[in-house]
């Protein structure tokens, strides 16, 4: 698949994680560069601790509704891994957590298998654990960014936005996003075949 502005991102992760701040910077950062997109979070739970996934449709021509595809995955949850394997369009990407063994038994040979040891980059770069955990999903939405040819620059200022004058809060997302998107950069073709081109659509 080869386009542009026209493919579905689907993020599972595990609910209390911080993950839903990280999947909407990413929409957010989408729809700053002129591009329609949707983004919606499916909980088959609230309860910590339980799966949660993420779904974002990246369209220029503003469909509002789901589609059946899913052109690349970020798999965060071990428990779901072999369902959320399942999920990826044929000739798509799925992100994994490469830290951890992952079973020969769980790949597919008609897409492409990116991993990227996010829990090790966060536990060698920050201090605490509850930051760790926090960090590891903004580092995937880092390695989104160089994948998908996201502008770092916007989302910079969406953070700066978000977090105002707490310097030390903006500095460590500024770390984690650019500890997964020069990691992608080293050792993906990036971006890929589907990425994210400047639009003015969402004036």
């Amino acid at each position: 698949m080869t386009s542009k502005n026209n493919f579905v991102i689907k993020i599972a992760t595990v609910n209390g994680t911080g993950s839903s701040s990280a999947n909407g910077l990413i929409a957010k950062a989408i729809f700053r560069m002129g591009v329609p997109v949707v983004g919606k979070n499916y909980f088959p739970s609230n309860i910590q601790g339980l799966p949660t996934w993420y779904e974002i449709r990246v369209t220029g021509k503003n469909y509002q509704a789901r589609s059946e595809n899913c052109n690349l995955l970020v798999a965060m949850n071990a428990q779901t891994y072999k369902e959320d394997l399942a999920e990826v369009s044929s000739g798509g990407y799925l992100i994994y957590d490469s830290t951890w063994p992952r079973s020969q038994l769980l790949k597919r040979e008609d897409i492409d298998i990116l991993g990227v040891p996010l829990s090790q980059m966060c536990n060698e770069s920050f201090s605490s654990a509850r930051e760790r955990i926090l960090m590891k999903n903004v580092a995937y939405a880092g390695v989104l960014a160089a994948l998908l040819d996201i502008d770092l620059k916007i989302i910079k200022t969406l953070l700066k936005e978000t977090f105002g004058d707490k310097s030390h809060l903006i500095d460590s997302n500024v770390e984690a996003i650019r500890l997964g998107f020069d990691y992608a950069n080293d050792h993906f073709d990036c971006p890929l075949p589907f990425k994210v081109e400047k639009m003015d659509k969402t004036s």
